[in-house]
């Protein structure tokens, strides 16, 4: 019994869309971290000098100061503001890195079009029918000769 599972857990593994899901899942994280970056290093300061430095993460509305027993009652929407303007910035900048790759293949497919199209054709292949024909034509064109 136990050796059958681990049969179909082998096969399982070794499918290739099991491992191209990996190398998937692994590419998507690094090019996560990349597309944070950008945001954080890079659109995010120059939002902050816009807005003059303006911290949204520490807008909130209190509903309860916070006392000495118990700790402060608020609703945080500049964190969700925060969310929102990192959402939009990522998906901008995904956008742009997809429309780019999207424009890279769509020109590398016209180049290996137009390379199929300066070819030469190959010349067709004759049926066997049309072979036996021929043969048949160039046979009757010796007896007649």
């Amino acid at each position: 019994m136990s050796s059958k599972f681990f049969g179909e857990f082998k096969k399982f593994i070794a499918r290739g869309n099991v491992i191209d899901l990996a190398v998937g899942v692994i590419i998507g994280a690094a090019f996560t971290a990349i597309t944070n970056s950008v945001v954080n290093d890079i659109i995010m300061p120059i939002i902050g000098l816009i807005t003059g430095g303006m911290d949204f993460a520490e807008m909130r509305i209190i509903l309860k100061p916070a006392t000495e027993a118990t700790a402060e009652v608020a609703i945080r929407y500049g964190l969700l503001i925060n969310a929102i303007i990192n959402f939009l910035l990522v998906a901008l900048v995904l956008f742009f890195i997809v429309k780019a790759f999207n424009t890279l293949k769509e020109k590398t497919k016209k180049e290996e079009e137009a390379k199929a199209a300066a070819a030469p054709a190959p010349e067709p292949v004759k049926s066997a029918d049309v072979l036996l024909l021929e043969e048949i034509r160039d046979l009757l064109k010796a007896k007649q000769n």
